[in-house]
């Protein structure tokens, strides 16, 4: 299951060719929590900037693109342990307001994946580490971004 940053490291051509090459071969999982945290992007950019309309396509694209039997909504019970486990987080890592949001969509995230069986692929390490440690039967696969123009 891809986490938010995997899209848009695709889309800012940040992602190493190793992470392309693996999305290109493997199945691929989608939540409708990187669905959401993709439209927020949308709903933030300036409609009078030029570069808005190029942006909303290529995030468009990257959501119809997600075979609609791939896409996972998580339940109630991964809401209600992703609250709880996201707020411990917080407290681990010292999170003041403006990113628990993020921590929250990141344990949603996390918790899905875990109920349906599958890996999460990520570039956030700080996050998923700590959440590995707490949960210990979930599953991360991480990567790093790099530079954008640079193949690695």
């Amino acid at each position: 299951m891809l986490d938010t940053c995997v899209y848009i490291d695709q889309m800012q051509d940040r992602s190493p060719q190793v992470l392309d090459d693996l999305i290109a071969q493997r199945q691929v999982n989608h939540s409708t929590v990187a669905i959401q945290e993709l439209m927020h992007t949308v709903g933030v950019l300036e409609p009078s900037d030029p570069r808005t309309a190029s942006v909303i396509a290529v995030i468009g694209n990257q959501i119809k693109a997600m075979p609609s039997h791939r896409v996972f909504a998580p339940d109630a019970d991964v809401l209600g342990r992703a609250a709880l486990l996201s707020g411990i987080l917080c407290r681990l890592q010292g999170y003041d307001k403006s990113i628990k949001l993020r921590a929250l969509q990141d344990c949603v995230l996390f918790l899905q994946a875990q109920k349906l069986g599958l890996v999460v692929l990520t570039a956030n390490i700080s996050d998923y580490d700590i959440l590995l440690q707490l949960v210990p039967s979930g599953r991360a696969l991480f990567y790093r971004s790099r530079v954008s123009g640079m193949r690695s």
